[in-house]
C-alpha cells in the first residue's frame, strides 16, 4: 500500500526545490501529483512539472466534472488565483508511493480524500527573514516582478501557517530549511524511508 507525502511550507521556504530533489531520488521511487493553478507560469517554470497551468475555463470544466478534490482561491493584486488538486485518474495508491506540495488546508482535503493511514505531512521551516530575502531576490528576477504579491503572499502565510492550523491539521514532520538544502533533504528521505 502507498503514501501521498505532502510537501508544505510558507512561501519561499525551498519547498519546490526540495520537493524536486526528493522526487530525483531513485532510493525513494516517489511519484508526483502534479497540482493545478489558474496563475501565470513563472519564467523558470515548465507545464506539467510544477504545476498544470490552465484558463479560468479549463478550472471550471474541471469543477463541473466533479473531478477536483480540494480548491483555494487567493486573491491577489492581480486578481483571482486558484490552486487545486484534481483525481485525474494518475494516481495508484495502492501500488505507489507520491509526493505533492500543498498547504495545511489542501494537505486535510487531501488526507480526507485518500485516507488518514495513506496521507503523510512534512512541513519545511523556514526563518521569516531568511524567507524574505529569498522571496525578494526570487522576484528580481523575474521579467515582470510581482511586489506586491509576494509581499501580500508573504503576510498570508503567517496566517495559513500559523502554529494553531499546523497542530490542528495534526502536521508535527518538521524539517528546518535555514542553512543547508541538502541536509534537509537527506533528512527528510531518511523520514520517508523509515517509514
Amino acid at each position: 500500500m502507498g503514501s501521498i507525502y505532502c510537501i508544505m511550507g510558507k512561501s519561499s521556504s525551498g519547498k519546490d526545490t526540495i520537493f524536486k530533489e526528493i522526487l530525483e531520488r531513485d532510493d525513494l521511487e516517489l511519484k508526483t501529483i502534479v497540482s493545478y493553478t489558474t496563475r501565470p507560469i513563472r519564467s523558470n517554470e515548465k507545464p506539467g512539472e510544477e504545476y498544470n497551468f490552465v484558463s479560468l475555463e479549463e478550472k471550471d470544466k474541471l469543477l463541473a466534472s466533479g473531478k477536483v478534490i480540494e480548491i483555494r482561491e487567493y486573491n491577489t493584486v492581480h486578481g483571482p488565483w486558484f490552486y487545486f488538486t484534481v483525481d485525474d485518474g494518475k494516481v495508484d495508491i495502492n501500488n505507489h508511493d507520491y509526493l505533492i506540495i500543498g498547504t495545511v488546508e489542501s494537505f486535510v482535503k487531501i488526507r480526507d480524500y485518500y485516507g488518514k493511514d495513506k496521507v503523510i505531512p512534512i512541513y519545511i521551516e523556514v526563518d521569516d527573514g531568511i524567507r524574505l530575502e529569498r522571496a525578494l531576490k526570487r522576484e528580481r528576477k523575474q521579467e515582470h516582478p510581482k511586489y506586491e504579491e509576494m509581499c501580500r503572499r508573504f503576510l498570508a502565510d503567517q496566517q495559513d501557517f500559523s502554529q494553531e492550523n499546523l497542530e490542528a491539521a495534526g502536521v508535527n514532520n518538521v524539517f528546518n530549511n535555514d542553512d543547508d538544502r541538502k541536509i534537509t533533504c537527506e533528512n527528510i528521505a531518511a523520514f520517508i524511508n523509515g517509514r
